[in-house]
This record gives C-alpha cells, sequence and structure tokens, in this order.
C-alpha cells in the first residue's frame, strides 16, 4: 500500500472513531510511576493521542505526531480543552524521525517500523525512557494487523532495543494460562 493510501486508510480511521475517548496504552499506564517530574516526551504514531494525553496530564511538554490530520485534530482540541502542555503535528515519521537527544519520554503503541528504531533510541536524552507495545505474531485471536511484517516476533521487541536498560519486560504469547497475563503484544519500558 502507497503512504497516501495509508494516510487516507488512517485518516477515515480516526475521523470515523472521533467520538471515543482516547486512551493511554497499558505499557504507559501501567507504569507512570516511572515518569520524571517535569521534561519532554514525544508519543509517536500517536493516532488519537491517548499517550500523549497522559504524558501532558502528568506536567510534560508533549508532541504527539501522526500523519493521519483528522488524529491531530481531535488531540489538539482535547489538549486546547483541557489547556495541556501538548501540542500534535502531522508529521509521518519515517520520512522526519525525531532529532537526537531531543525527548526524555517517547512512547509507541501499535506501530512498529523497525527501521526508524534506532532513531528513536538516539532521540532519547540521557536518563530519558521509552515506552513502547505492540502486537505479536504469537496471538490467541486475530486482533491487530493481519501482515506478520507490522507484528514482532518472539523476544524482537527486546533485541531491537538492546543496548538500553531495559527496566520491564511482558510477553507472555501463549504460554500458560491465556485468560490471564498480557496476551497478544509485547511491552517494554527501557532506559537509555
Amino acid at each position: 500500500m502507497h503512504s497516501e493510501d495509508r494516510q487516507k486508510k488512517w485518516q477515515q480511521r480516526y475521523f470515523d472513531a472521533a467520538v471515543e475517548v482516547p486512551t493511554a496504552s497499558g505499557v504507559l499506564a501501567d507504569n507512570t510511576f516511572l515518569l520524571p517530574k517535569q521534561g519532554r516526551a514525544l508519543d509517536l504514531a500517536c493516532g488519537r493521542g491517548g499517550n500523549a494525553l497522559l504524558l501532558a496530564r502528568c506536567g510534560l511538554r508533549t508532541e504527539g505526531w501522526d500523519y493521519a490530520p483528522a488524529a491531530i485534530d481531535t488531540l489538539n482540541q482535547l489538549a486546547k480543552v483541557e489547556e495541556l502542555p501538548l501540542k500534535g503535528l502531522v508529521r509521518d515519521v519515517e520520512k522526519l524521525p525525531p532529532e537526537p537527544s531531543s525527548f526524555d519520554i517517547v512512547t509507541v503503541s501499535y506501530f512498529l517500523d523497525r527501521a526508524i528504531v534506532p532513531n528513536l533510541i538516539r532521540a532519547l536524552r540521557p536518563g530519558g525512557l521509552i515506552f513502547y507495545e505492540t502486537w505479536l505474531r504469537q496471538a490467541l485471536d486475530d486482533c491487530g494487523p493481519r501482515n506478520e511484517e507490522f507484528r514482532l516476533g518472539q523476544n524482537e521487541l527486546l533485541h531491537l532495543f538492546n543496548g538500553l536498560q531495559v527496566l520491564s519486560y511482558q510477553e507472555h504469547g501463549l504460554v500458560g494460562d491465556p485468560s490471564k497475563g498480557i496476551r497478544n503484544v509485547a511491552r517494554l519500558v527501557a532506559c537509555a
């Protein structure tokens, strides 16, 4: 699918979902105690900005980037209503990744482009944190993308962020009782 076609697909999806209240991903919501009291944060490929909203509500100067204008418009409206230190930007992260040493926090949820991972690592300031959650190939059901290119292999997320200090990692896959635990996704919190 070409970039313009993908953008139109996501634009329509976010336009259709504009009435839903965006929520933060589990990896961020479960680990807010790790956030600094101040700093600069990025919610990359933010969609409607659940992570960005949580980060800004915690007092971090936050940017949410996505290439779907409908998602960014909604995010900016919510930020304005709540008077949050948050700015949503229409930005294609594959073409224009974050600058080196520019963020204290980076969050990524349900977006996978392996080629930009080195840029995400470089974007972290010393002591900066990355919160990452996305789909696994080994899954209990068919939630998430059908294309396996957009799903992680076993322990792949750990390998992608090799060199960072892992603070938390979850990938339960199909092991044990499938009615419990974190299934279908891998979650990582790591420190530069």
